[in-house]
């Protein structure tokens, strides 16, 4: 395998998948990327076993062939060459050598036999949409998500579709944001799939405000296609929480809120918040709502704010946090909180849109 590509065509595709390559692997084929030649391109594949990441640019190639090298290692020189040189790249035995400048590398490798590569995902649905409708979609909704809960299916967004909406969903079991985007597909059937946490946060990494994905579902993994590179990931085998059932009816206890206004105050009032559980305290009145923390050391903060508010007296609990994702998600300039009563969970959404929508669930204090 020989080949030669300038420094920042090389870089690109190597930083499009370094992404799913850990710093710290088991295997160690996984900190490895799998670089084939072949008709004048090289292709550059990426792995964590969840994830898969393939790539391909133009290079001007002498002998084709395909090896594994590690990926942090080999990005590393390239940043590390001078701008616009040539890079020069020669497998001799099991060293891979590298050329660029006036410098000269010698990396190990790993035979291309042992990396593992995700062939046919047997395709049962296929569907496209916009990049930036379905980033759009993972940036409302994936701070909902789980992190190593028991709860495997939880560790994922569920993606919906139809003929009508693609959808997206995502609870941590404390709290849920749902977000949707309206389709012209009338082919789609209903499909439910549990995207993986990683999967999600790469697809958020690697869509475009311009462009169209094409995505495919299969038994086991989603697929979408892109710009040039081919993102696979498995899917979470298990059933997601039936959510309809979770997001609580309108109430008519509801505040309209400033969001610039409300996110400064919770911000403030939270820095006197117990560092671990992250509780404030609402209380909410015809007159405006109060905002209330305090702390193990009695320390305690305060704020007022005279916003619009119809309804029944609460006094109610949550995670700072929790409310400062929710109204950061939200467009525009204000926000609307529905509240049954101080049990009740709390539903955040947008004043005249029904395209996202956010619960928190209350918190004892």
């Amino acid at each position: 395998m020989k080949f030669s590509m300038v420094r920042e065509a090389l870089l690109k595709p190597l930083q499009a998948v370094i992404g799913v390559v850990e710093r710290r692997q088991t295997m160690p084929i996984l900190s490895n990327i799998l670089i084939t030649v072949e008709n004048e391109k090289v292709t550059v594949a990426a792995t964590d076993l969840e994830v898969e990441l393939v790539t391909q640019a133009d290079a001007s190639v002498e002998v084709d062939g395909q090896i594994t090298v590690s990926g942090r290692k080999l990005l590393d020189i390239c940043k590390a060459l001078p701008d616009q040189s040539t890079v020069n790249l020669n497998l001799k035995g099991e060293k891979l050598n590298i050329k660029g400048g006036k410098s000269k590398f010698n990396l190990a490798t790993l035979p291309a036999s042992e990396f593992p590569i995700i062939e046919d995902i047997k395709t049962k649905h296929t569907l496209s949409v916009d990049q930036s409708a379905l980033k759009n979609l993972i940036e409302k909704t994936h701070f909902s998500m789980a992190q190593q809960d028991v709860r495997y299916y939880l560790n994922g967004m569920l993606l919906e579709t139809t003929s009508n909406y693609i959808k997206a969903v995502a609870t941590d079991g404390h709290r849920l944001a749902l977000s949707q985007v309206k389709t012209d597909d009338n082919k789609v059937e209903k499909q439910q799939v549990i995207i993986p946490r990683k999967g999600v946060l790469e697809l958020q990494r690697l869509m475009q405000e311009k462009g169209v994905v094409n995505i495919e579902i299969g038994a086991n993994h989603v697929r979408a296609e892109l710009d040039n590179i081919r993102f696979t990931s498995k899917l979470i085998d298990g059933k997601f929480p039936e959510y309809d059932r979770v997001i609580p009816g309108e109430s008519n206890n509801k505040l309209k809120a400033n969001k610039k206004q409300f996110k400064g105050a919770l911000q403030r009032t939270a820095i006197l918040s117990n560092e671990k559980y992250r509780g404030i305290r609402l209380t909410i009145k015809d007159s405006g709502v109060s905002i209330q923390a305090h702390n193990s050391e009695q320390e305690q903060a305060e704020e007022e704010l005279g916003f619009e508010y119809n309804g029944d007296d609460i006094e109610i609990g949550f995670n700072v946090n929790y409310l400062l994702d929710a109204i950061n998600a939200i467009d525009g300039e204000e926000v609307v909180l529905s509240i049954q009563d101080s049990n009740s969970s709390c539903l955040l959404r947008h004043p005249s849109q029904d395209d996202c929508i956010f619960v928190v669930m209350p918190m004892r204090l």
